[in-house]
């Protein structure tokens, strides 16, 4: 995958601190921010977002809103 050279301008102190993190995390700075980036929706798009993607398949396709309500009542003795 071709990258593209970024310039940034950050606090010393944010820098270092962002440097011991990734290198306890054995990761790099450009993982980090690549990773970052990842998570922000492109357009406005929700579909494609990370948190989306990880809920996608959770509930079955006929959940309704009534069955939540009934396993809050169940689980909560409402």
């Amino acid at each position: 995958m071709l990258k593209t050279k970024l310039t940034v301008r950050v606090d010393p102190e944010l820098l270092e601190n962002v440097k011991k993190f990734a290198a306890r995390n054995n990761t790099t700075l450009t993982e980090l921010i690549d990773s970052f980036f990842k998570q922000i929706p492109v357009q406005g798009s929700l579909k494609d977002a990370p948190t989306v993607r990880y809920l996608t398949g959770v509930l079955s396709a006929n959940s309704s809103a009534d069955d939540y309500k009934a396993h809050l009542d169940e689980k909560y003795g409402g």
